[in-house]
C-alpha cells in the first residue's frame, strides 16, 4: 500500500503545483523535504514567516503518510501545532524532517523538525495529527 518517492513526487506536482517543497526521501515512515526561501516568504526583520514553515511541515506530514499508506488524496490535516523555537536563515534552504509517530486507522499523528540548511539547531519543531479515509489505513 505504500507509494514510492517517484509516485509521490508525480502526485504532488499534479496535485499541488504551488508547492515549493522538493521532496528529498521518503520511506520508513519518515521523509525529508527540502524549500528554497523566496523574498516573498520573509516578514518584517528578514525573518521566514511563519504561515511559511507551517505550510513546509504540512507538506512533509502528508508525504510522509503518502508514503506508508498509498496516494490517498483524501487524508486531510486535523491539527498542527508548531513551536517556533529561534529565528530561521533567510539565506538558507528550510529542511523538514518527519516522523510518522502513530499510525491508526483514521488518525494518523507525525513530528516534524524544521532547520535552516546547514545548522542542526532546530528553528522550530511541530506535531501533526491528519485524518484518513477508513477504507485506506
Amino acid at each position: 500500500m505504500s507509494a514510492t518517492k517517484e509516485e509521490i513526487v508525480a502526485f504532488m506536482a499534479l496535485e499541488f503545483p504551488q508547492t515549493k517543497c522538493v521532496i528529498e526521501a521518503v520511506g520508513d515512515n519518515r521523509s525529508t523535504l527540502s524549500h528554497d526561501i523566496g523574498i516573498n516568504e520573509l516578514r518584517p526583520g528578514g525573518t521566514v514567516s511563519g504561515p511559511v514553515l507551517m505550510s513546509i511541515a504540512d507538506v512533509a506530514l502528508y508525504v510522509a503518510i503518502l508514503g506508508k499508506i498509498g496516494i490517498v488524496a483524501l487524508t486531510v490535516t486535523t491539527s498542527l501545532t508548531i513551536n517556533f523555537l529561534r529565528k530561521p536563515s533567510a539565506e538558507a534552504r528550510i529542511i523538514a524532517e518527519c516522523t510518522l509517530m502513530k499510525v491508526g486507522r483514521t488518525l494518523i499523528v507525525g513530528e516534524v523538525a524544521l532547520y535552516s540548511e546547514g545548522s542542526r539547531d532546530m528553528v522550530a519543531h511541530v506535531v501533526g495529527t491528519y485524518s484518513v479515509p477508513p477504507q485506506h489505513v
